[in-house]
C-alpha cells in the first residue's frame, strides 16, 4: 500500500493515537445495553497516565457503529512496521470489514500555514445577513477591477470588527494570517494596499443610503430601539503636517495633544450600539455648535418622533435646549445639569424622599420650570 504524506501537525497526530471508544455496559428493563465515549489519555510529568472523556457519545446500535469503523495504519520507525491504530472499543476486535487503512509517515507530518477561519467565517455570515453584499453589489459593481470592490470592502469591514488596524496591517500581516482567500474567493490581489486605500473613497458617497438601509436590517435582525438616541464627540489627531486635508485644525484635544492637527468626529447611536449618523468635522469645531445640525439631520432621514436624547452636560447650549424644549418639536433629552443650577435648588433637593425605582436604583425628582431634574443613588 501507498505511503501518504499528510499537512498535519504531530501534535494533532499524537492526539488522535491517544483517543480511543471505551464502552460502559449497563442493565436495564432486563436489557443489556453498552455506552459509548471518546475517551483521551494524557501523560503526566510523573510519567502517569490519566484519561479523559472527551465526547460522551450514548448508545450506539449496530448500524450507527458502522460510521465509526475507521482504522488508521502508522508506521513505527523505531520497530520498523506498521501499527494499526483505530477508534474502536478496546475490549473488541477490529471487525473483519473495517475499511481500507491509511498508512503514515509520522516524521514527515508537519502543519503549513495555519489560518483563521472560524471568526472570519461569522464575520462574513453576518455580512450577509445584513443584505451588504446586495447593497454593494449594486452600487461598486459598475466598476471593472481585477477584483470586485465590495469583496475589498467586505475584508475592510471583517478586519475592522475582528481585529481593527490600518489598511498597511492588514495588506502586510492580518490577511494572510486568515482565510479571508477562500471565504471571499479571491486571491492576495484583494489585499494590495493600493486597492485598500482607495476603497472607502467609493463608500463615502453611499453614507447615507447605507444608514438607512442598515437601520431597517437593525430593525429585522435585532428588533433595535430608536427612540432613545446617545449623541457623543471625540477627537483624533495626526502626527504628520496634512496638507492635503482642510478639516485637519487645531482645537480641543482630548487626547492632550494640542501640538498635533485634529478632526472632531461626531456620532449618534443607539442604547445597544448600532450607529444611526456621523459627522466628521474641523478640527476646532466647538461641542456647542453641533447638536443642532445632528437634530435637523435626524429629523430629515427618520421623520419626526418622540426621541429622547442623551448627552454629557458640555454639549448643548441653553440656546439650543430651549429649542429642543418646543412642544412642536417632541423631543425630550437627558443632560448633565452645571454645578450652578445644582446649587440654586440643593435645599430643595436635600429635603426630598428618595423614590426606589428598581432594585438597587432610588431616584429624588425635583420639578422647576417645566424641566424635570433627576438624582440618582
Amino acid at each position: 500500500m501507498e505511503t501518504k504524506y499528510l499537512p498535519f501537525d504531530i501534535r494533532l497526530w499524537q492526539s488522535a493515537v491517544g483517543m480511543f471508544l471505551r464502552s460502559n455496559n449497563r442493565k436495564k428493563d432486563g436489557k443489556d445495553h453498552r455506552y459509548f465515549s471518546i475517551v483521551e489519555n494524557h501523560r503526566l510529568a510523573s510519567s502517569k497516565t490519566v484519561q479523559r472523556t472527551v465526547l460522551y457519545l450514548g448508545e450506539i446500535n449496530d448500524q450507527q457503529q458502522a460510521a465509526w469503523r475507521k482504522t488508521l495504519s502508522v508506521f513505527d520507525e523505531e520497530q520498523q512496521e506498521y501499527a494499526n491504530l483505530s477508534l474502536f472499543p478496546d475490549d473488541r476486535e477490529i471487525p473483519a470489514d473495517a475499511v481500507d487503512s491509511l498508512q503514515v509517515k509520522v516524521s514527515g507530518l508537519e502543519l503549513r500555514r495555519p489560518r483563521v477561519f472560524g471568526s472570519c467565517g461569522l464575520g462574513c455570515e453576518l455580512w450577509r445577513q445584513l443584505g451588504l453584499d446586495e447593497f454593494w453589489g449594486s452600487r461598486l459593481g459598475g466598476w471593472r477591477e481585477e477584483v470586485a470592490w465590495e469583496k475589498v470592502l467586505q475584508l475592510l469591514v471583517v478586519n475592522r470588527r475582528l481585529d481593527p488596524g490600518s489598511e498597511f496591517r492588514v495588506h502586510r500581516q492580518w490577511y494572510l494570517s486568515t482565510a479571508m482567500d477562500a471565504l471571499l474567493g479571491t486571491d492576495f490581489a484583494v489585499a494590495e494596499k493600493d486597492r485598500l486605500y482607495r476603497c472607502l473613497d467609493r463608500v463615502l458617497e453611499h453614507k447615507q443610503e447605507l444608514f438607512l438601509w442598515l437601520r431597517q436590517k437593525w430593525a429585522d435582525l435585532f428588533q433595535a430601539d430608536f427612540e432613545i438616541l446617545l449623541y457623543d464627540l471625540t477627537s483624533t489627531y495626526f502626527e504628520g503636517a496634512m496638507e492635503e486635508n482642510p478639516k485637519a485644525k487645531y482645537g480641543h484635544s482630548r487626547d492632550k495633544r494640542t501640538d498635533c492637527l485634529q478632526v472632531v468626529i461626531a456620532l449618534v447611536i443607539t442604547p445597544d450600539g448600532f450607529p444611526l449618523a456621523y459627522e466628521v468635522m474641523d478640527g476646532n469645531t466647538s461641542d456647542r455648535t453641533t447638536l443642532r445640525g445632528f437634530l435637523e439631520q435626524i429629523e430629515k432621514t427618520y421623520g419626526k418622533a418622540k426621541r429622547m436624547w442623551v448627552m454629557d452636560r458640555g454639549i448643548p447650549s441653553e440656546e439650543i435646549l430651549q429649542e429642543m424644549r418646543d412642544p412642536a418639536r417632541e423631543i425630550f433629552y437627558l443632560v448633565g445639569t452645571p454645578k450652578g443650577k445644582i446649587q440654586q435648588c440643593e435645599k430643595k433637593w436635600l429635603d426630598l424622599p428618595w423614590q426606589k425605582v428598581r432594585e438597587w436604583v432610588e431616584v429624588k425628582l425635583f420639578e422647576q420650570d417645566g424641566e424635570l431634574y433627576v438624582s440618582l443613588l
